[in-house]
């Protein structure tokens, strides 16, 4: 890959980013807050992380929802469903969005951040960063 592959053309870089719609037996998504010290702090997101060199996004997903919430899962179980594409002040966000149904463990905030089961109907009442904010209608017509 090139570096005209990671950097989009204002100048900023493409940070590839896989987020999940983690959905329990009643139809609610779990969300997570940002811990204080990290950017975007107190906001609600949907849980996942930076994709590493050599990973698919699903790959990402499998290991950031086990090392941050102690939830397990397999690639099969996660089904593409949207994207988000953002521009932030330093860089250029592209985030796939995942839906799983299958999984295994209780989920726990792993780092600290405050985690919580929502109704679809009830998403716009978390506030979220930018690029999480179009994904919810997604979310609404799937659920």
């Amino acid at each position: 890959m090139t570096d005209a592959a990671v950097t989009g053309t204002a100048g900023r870089k493409i940070l590839l980013v896989a987020a999940c719609a983690l959905i329990d037996p009643d139809g609610r998504i779990l969300l997570a807050q940002r811990p204080e010290g990290k950017n975007l702090a107190g906001l609600w997101e949907f849980p996942g992380g930076k994709v590493e060199p050599g990973e698919t996004p699903e790959e990402t997903l499998v290991r950031e929802l086990e090392e941050e919430l102690g939830v397990v899962t397999k690639v099969a179980c996660l089904a593409p469903l949207t994207f988000a594409s953002h521009t932030y002040e330093t860089f250029h966000l592209l985030m796939p969005l995942y839906v799983c149904r299958r999984f295994e463990g209780i989920a726990t905030g792993r780092e600290g951040q405050a985690l919580k089961w929502v109704r679809p109907a009830r998403l716009r009442d978390y506030p979220m960063p930018p690029a999480d904010e179009p994904l919810i209608p997604f979310l609404l017509d799937l659920l």
